[in-house]
């Protein structure tokens, strides 16, 4: 029978003297007794992918704002591709499998509906502003529940792992480190695949040098980021790419970012409007009607006050949710006569 300890104890034996080690956490904010079976980051990981909050970014857009296609990413097919990634990388180096899941599981729990195009309107609306990787920590550290108490009470090198995944700050541990870079990995990539299965770029718009790097295929060009990553980070105590691949990764994000999402044809301007009449018409609607919020949030107004609230609500919504939302609030549906 395999118990933590022996688990723990095998960490010691496998890991890296860099990896983060389960029994050497930093712990939890609040005390809990340990599991028989299952470490602490092990424990995070299974929490976080029974969260409602996961579930929901099934329903969160990627890119593309309500594709036709079914093949089209979602922030849940996302965040299995970067923990996919993170893990063959963690894994090549020793580091702790376990721990860089849960971060990769739990990095994106805090996106709004509507992708950026929702954060950007979001942030502009609320005041304080809005990042995802804060609220994502927000999500863990409050609004998703364990124990009948709020929060999820993960350990703190999880979410340290989560709120630094972008941003200039640089995780504790080796294994956020990897998420960090994973994620990056990840999107391009994967965006360049949905942008060229909508028609916005060809594969022969790439910019020929970062492709000459990095490779012609979606395959091609994680496989060598992934092995570029684990050659330049081996028996090192950080993680690190080599000069040529991060100056072709950040080429071709600064493509992306020209070519896809600041494209008119995906921004298809009249919705970048739309998404911020939803947002902030549901933002100015509870404001008004704060009593109307879902009781899980309205109980929470005393202590983190009416806007963090509101914000909370709205950033856990789904792109469909929100639609039909504020359809239901503020789109006419016309007189029903009813006859007996």
């Amino acid at each position: 029978m395999l118990t933590r300890e022996k688990s723990e104890q095998r960490e010691y034996e496998i890991l890296s003297e860099f990896a983060a080690k389960a029994s050497e956490t930093r712990g939890r904010e609040r005390f809990e007794p340990k599991c028989e079976f299952r470490t602490d980051f092990q424990r995070d990981r299974d929490r976080i992918i029974h969260s409602k909050a996961l579930r929901r970014l099934m329903h969160k857009t990627q890119v593309f704002l309500a594709p036709e296609k079914d093949h089209f990413r979602t922030r849940l097919t996302h965040t299995l591709e970067v923990a996919q990634i993170s893990r063959s990388i963690a894994r090549a180096l020793c580091l702790n499998e376990d721990l860089t899941e849960a971060i990769a599981m739990g990095h994106d729990l805090g996106h709004t509906p509507f992708g950026h195009n929702g954060e950007n309107a979001l942030a502009e609306r609320h005041i304080g502003g809005f990042h995802h990787n804060e609220q994502s920590l927000r999500v863990v550290d409050v609004l998703e529940a364990h124990d009948g108490k709020r929060g999820m009470n993960l350990t703190f090198e999880v979410r340290d792992g989560i709120v630094n995944h972008t941003g200039p700050n640089t995780p504790v541990t080796l294994e956020g480190q990897i998420v960090k870079t994973a994620d990056r990995i990840a999107y391009i990539n994967h965006d360049i695949d949905d942008a060229k299965d909508s028609g916005v770029i060809s594969e022969g718009s790439l910019p020929e040098e970062a492709v000459s790097v990095l490779g012609r295929t979606t395959r091609s060009r994680i496989d060598f980021l992934i092995t570029d990553m684990i050659e330049n980070s081996d028996g090192k105590p950080e993680i690190l790419q080599g000069e040529a691949a991060r100056s072709a990764m950040n080429e071709l994000r600064n493509f992306m970012f020209q070519n896809v999402y600041l494209s008119p044809k995906v921004q298809m301007d009249g919705n970048l409007g739309k998404i911020k009449n939803v947002i902030f018409g549901l933002y100015d609607y509870y404001e008004t009607h704060l009593f109307e919020l879902p009781s899980e949030y309205l109980e929470m107004v005393d202590d983190f006050g009416p806007e963090a609230v509101i914000k909370d609500h709205i950033a856990g919504m789904t792109d469909r949710y929100a639609i039909d939302l504020y359809s239901k609030l503020f789109v006419p549906t016309g007189f029903v006569h009813s006859v007996e």
